[in-house]
């Protein structure tokens, strides 16, 4: 009998010791997995976009030609900033003429991060398409679907990305209408409007008026959806994964200058180059604000039309033209131009307190010019078509 107890006792403390390490086993599984889902959530994905130059021996002729339109410009038209050719996804030319601070006589480098002015819409299209594809919002919600008060009724997310909405201009509501002794941010300006004496232009989708406001509203959409920050949205989702390391958005009196971040200049009396200081607007950001360097608008544009951060749908709408309630076409997309006479030729300039830009995709010729400046240069459509023109008679590719 006591044999027989002593059996069961064995027994019993077997099951239980291996029940113990089993669950403890169990348990460390569990914890592991969580620790990798964990890690998994925290991945950032990054795609694709190989930065990759044509061979010196292609690319010479057309180098040497570009090179002396970068030093005539800079000569004669006062042009100090940086020009960036890529074909077929390779880049062509790159370089920058001019300097960087005047006083110190010092030179632009290829790490100079110029202001993109309205250049930087197409970010903002960008995000809120994200946004669609993730179905946290659709083309058609209004404005009145995030913002309850916003006092301008029944403008949808479409009208404001092809500037069909006729709102005001903010500019007027913050430099007549803000009493704080600081530039206000999206938040606070998007609160102020309900009680604002603007009135808009037009009902919306009557017509075509080129609007910052209403891309200063699609900013503040993404971040009321998305629940941070505009800049934290871009980074995540746009500047992280194409590894564009020098692109960001900036909020004057909000945000830190960056290293390399320039200051934008005007030409006084014809010899004398003055900083343009900055101004109510310019803690507003979704019509301008973003940052960036000629290298890094070239992994956006690669990146864009491989189709690895939109669908092709999504790329499609934002290529193609607008139209109005009367079925008047548009010759603006989501965040792009369209040139007049060929549709495909995608575009768009900026130009804000010194800085003039212009990213031109020529979609047929597999082209792409990108060209940032920032002392007030005012011929960015005829440098582009002198540059075009350049490498269609020089690059045999």
């Amino acid at each position: 009998m006591k044999n027989y107890i002593k059996q069961i006792s064995i027994a019993f403390l077997i099951i239980v010791t291996a029940s113990f390490f089993a669950f403890n086993n169990f348990e460390l599984k569990e914890e592991k997995a969580i620790h990798q889902e964990a890690i998994l959530d925290n991945k950032e994905d990054k795609f694709f976009v190989s930065v990759e130059y044509y061979p010196e021996e292609i690319t010479k002729k057309v180098n040497h030609k570009l090179d002396s339109l970068l030093k005539r410009i800079n000569k004669r038209h006062d042009f100090h900033g940086a020009v960036l050719v890529a074909k077929n996804n390779k880049i062509v030319y790159k370089n920058q003429v001019g300097y960087t601070d005047f006083r110190k006589k010092k030179y632009l480098k290829e790490d100079a991060v110029f202001q993109l002015a309205s250049v930087s819409k197409q970010f903002t299209a960008a995000a809120i398409m994200l946004l669609k594809e993730q179905n946290k919002l659709k083309l058609s919600d209004t404005v009145n679907t995030f913002f309850p008060n916003f006092p301008y009724k029944n403008i949808t997310i479409k009208n404001l990305l092809n500037h069909t909405s006729g709102l005001p201009k903010y500019f007027w509501v913050a430099e007549h209408e803000w009493t704080q002794n600081r530039p206000p941010t999206n938040t606070e300006l998007m609160q102020l409007l309900p009680s604002s004496k603007a009135q808009r232009f037009f009902k919306p989708g009557r017509n075509f008026d080129y609007s910052n406001t209403g891309y200063f509203v699609l900013a503040s959409i993404v971040e009321k959806v998305s629940g941070i920050s505009f800049n934290n949205f871009l980074e995540k989702n746009i500047f992280d994964p194409l590894e564009m390391n020098n692109t960001y958005v900036y909020r004057f009196k909000n945000d830190v200058v960056r290293e390399n971040q320039l200051i934008g200049y005007r030409l006084y009396k014809g010899w004398r180059h003055l900083k343009i200081g900055n101004t109510v607007n310019d803690a507003i950001v979704g019509d301008k604000n973003v940052y960036s360097t000629p290298e890094d608008l070239f992994k956006w544009t690669y990146g864009l039309n491989s189709g690895q951060l939109l669908s092709k749908e999504s790329l499609s709408l934002m290529y193609s033209k607008g139209e109005t309630i009367y079925g008047r076409k548009i010759p603006y997309g989501f965040g792009f131009r369209m040139d007049r006479s060929n549709e495909n030729n995608i575009y768009h300039y900026g130009k804000w307190n010194g800085f003039s830009t212009a990213l031109t995709n020529y979609l047929e010729d597999n082209l792409v010019v990108i060209v940032l400046e920032h002392t007030s240069y005012n011929a960015m459509k005829s440098l582009n078509e002198k540059i075009k023109k350049i490498v269609s008679q020089n690059l045999e590719v």
